[in-house]
Parts: structure tokens; sequence; C-alpha cells
């Protein structure tokens, strides 16, 4: 503005102008110089305000973007975590599932074995009708054909299904049919079948029905037992309050020193001070029964325990359902591994077990104790017996029928 100001005006020549255009151009001049500083300083008013309010409206949407951006990473590490916690209960039911699916497969092959072992059972016994009308044996041939096909029955249900009762019934039926007979020639099959039966007796006994039993007491203890995040404050146990004793400062001896003025100032004395520290002893027997009941309510405002295990308070109660869910199928693949006698998976299944309700439920209630040493009676079972075969029986009939 000031150079504006200062800048001199071209002049117009004065011989082609008379004075009243110099004049005209003097008061043009005039007007230019004063209204030009006035709309400047209004434009540049202007763009300062427009430039406050840009100023204003970038700091608010700037402002505005960065709590979105804040929200939005709370947000995505939020729903990070719970995928992850989603995740990581997936991955434990795949692995129960996989487990479950390998134990299936396992049972399977044995299933398959077994339908093989019934196929050639099947087999031999169409082969042995085949052969008892081909070629019209005589009695004994018949009798000891006969105990061949049940001992190696017997033979089969002992190696496949431990079944030790039915062998020993089998071997005892076998030397019974071979008494009957009474010929001396049977001798040598009888001893063979006596030394297998001294064999199977000898044996330790397994109780695998009463150990099912109890894995099934368990199984079914289970949805009454609780778990950690179901546990409840414990309701404090009704104490007898203390008696408050009466700080009555006028005992009965003071009223019987009143009574008898005549033995003196120095007996009254004595009362009075009795007096005193009766009603001392009284007040502080009070304090402290209402001392000792006020910590008491105080201890049971506030109950502190140490848990080993935080991710067992923080289940949900879906989680809650499949922590209960899983051991049962724990349990339920133990009573399995216990009827085909797999000792590795039956004590696995157990501890895993044992780790569960450890680890997820209150050890504390009578239900989750109970559990845990019905589970410790049936993990403390031998079942590593080794089961003898009736080969020695058999080889004995089958010798005799070859050399005869």
């Amino acid at each position: 503005m000031t150079e504006q100001q200062s800048t001199p005006q071209p002049q117009l020549p004065e011989a082609s102008s008379p004075a009243s255009q110099n004049g005209g151009a003097a008061a043009s001049q005039a007007s230019y110089t004063f209204t030009a500083p006035d709309g400047t300083a209004a434009l540049r008013r202007r763009q300062r305000v427009q430039t406050a309010l840009l100023l204003v409206v970038a700091a608010g949407l700037g402002a505005q973007w960065w709590v979105s951006h804040t929200e939005l990473r709370d947000l995505r590490s939020e729903v990070a975590q719970r995928l992850q916690s989603g995740d990581n209960s997936s991955n434990e039911i795949k692995g129960v599932l996989k487990a479950v699916q390998e134990n299936t497969k396992d049972l399977q092959a044995k299933v398959s074995v077994l339908d093989s072992k019934q196929a050639e059972s099947q087999s031999q016994q169409l082969a042995l009708e085949q052969m008892y009308q081909d070629l019209n044996k005589n009695r004994d041939d018949w009798a000891l054909s006969e105990i061949e096909e049940v001992l190696s029955t017997a033979d089969q249900q002992l190696e496949l299904a431990g079944n030790v009762q039915g062998a020993l019934i089998a071997l005892q039926n076998a030397d019974k049919s071979l008494s009957r007979a009474d010929k001396p020639q049977f001798i040598a099959i009888r001893r063979a079948i006596a030394r297998d039966i001294d064999r199977l007796k000898a044996l330790p006994t397994v109780d695998i029905a009463g150990i099912a039993v109890r894995l099934d007491s368990a199984i079914g203890q289970i949805d009454n037992m609780p778990l950690l995040v179901d546990e409840k404050p414990v309701e404090s146990a009704s104490e007898p309050k203390p008696q408050r004793v009466s700080a009555s400062p006028v005992p009965a001896a003071k009223a019987s020193a009143n009574g008898k003025n005549a033995k003196g100032k120095a007996e009254a004395a004595q009362v009075e001070a009795s007096a005193w520290s009766q009603w001392l002893a009284g007040a502080r027997e009070t304090w402290q029964s209402m001392s000792t009941e006020m910590w008491t309510e105080l201890r049971q405002l506030v109950r502190i325990r140490e848990v080993q295990t935080p991710e067992a308070i923080l289940l949900s109660p879906g989680q809650a359902y499949f922590v209960r869910e899983n051991l049962k199928l724990r349990l339920l693949n133990a009573r399995l591994a216990l009827l085909s006698r797999n000792e590795f998976a039956f004590r696995n299944d157990l501890a895993s077990a044992q780790d569960t309700i450890a680890k997820y439920f209150d050890t504390r209630a009578k239900q989750v104790q109970t559990t845990q040493a019905l589970l410790k009676q049936v993990q403390g079972s031998n079942l590593s017996i080794q089961l003898p075969t009736l080969a020695e029986s058999l080889n004995a009939v089958r010798n005799y029928k070859a050399r005869h």
C-alpha cells in the first residue's frame, strides 16, 4: 500500500488540456489514491478468515481421522485376539478328533483282523464238515477234529480278546471228551491240555468288567463336577459370638459396703478400687470381643486363592461344555483301550483325564475328589499280563492225527 501511494502518476501535457481537465485528472488521481488501500485490506482479511477456517476444518478432520484410526486399531487387535482364541480351541478339538480317528482306525484294523479270523474259522468249519461227509471218519477221529476246532477257536479268542475263562472252559471240555474215550493213546494229549490249564489258572486275575464299571461311573459324574470358573464364594461358618460382659461400675460388693458404714472409710475405698478394676476388666473384655467379631467379618469380605492355570478361570460357557465333553471322550477311549488290552493307550488316556481335572475343575469339591480317587484306583490296575497260548495242546492233537 505504501508503494502504491508514493508512486507518481503520469501527468497529461498542459498544452493540450484545459484547466477543467487538469482538475478532473487530479480529482480522479486523488480518488484512486485513497480507495485502493481499503479494498486490498478487505481482501486480505477475507483471505485470512478463509485460511483460519481451512485450518480449523483441517484440524477437525485430522482429529477425527486419528480417533477413527485408534478405534479401528483397537478393534483389529480385539478381533485378532478372539480369532487366536478360537484357533487355539479349534486346534485342541482337532487334536482330540485326530486321536479319536486314530483309535477308530486301530479298532477298525482289529475288527478286520477279527473278521479275517472269523472267515478263516468259517472256512475251517466248512472244510471240516466237508471232510466229515467225504471221508466218513471213525468216532475217535471225529472227536479229535472237534477238539482241535474248539481249541483253535479258544486260542484265537485268547490271543485277540484275552478271554482266559473261555479258553479254560474249552480245555476242560476237551479233557472231559478225551476222558470219556478212556484210551491210553490220548494220555499225551491230556497231559498237554493239563499243562495249558495249569498255566491259565496261574495267571493273575484282572477284573476287566469291574474296571469298566468304574470308568462308566466316573463318566457319569463329569456333568455334576464343578469347574473353577463356576466357583462361588463359600459362606462363612457360623461361629459362636463371644458374649459381651456388662461393664456396670456398680457391683454388688459396693452395695453391701454402703450398707456397712461402720467399717470405716478405708474399707469403702478398697471396695471402690475393686469396683473400678472390675469395670476396667469388663470394658477390656468387651473391646476384645467386639474387635474379634469385627476382624472375623472383615476376613470374610475378601478371599484370595492362587490358581496355577489362569485360562481355567477365563473359560466361556461354550468352552466349559467342550472341556467336559473332551474329558468324557478321554475316559471312553480309556475304556476301549481296556477292552482291547492296550495298556499304553489306557494309561495315557487316564493320565490326560487326570491332568484335565486338575487344570479345569475345582479339586476342593467332594465330587471332584471322589472322581480323582476313582481314576487313581483304576489307574493302579495291572493290565500288563503275558497271556500264554494253547499251542502245546493244539500241536499234541495235530501230531496225533498226523501219525494216525
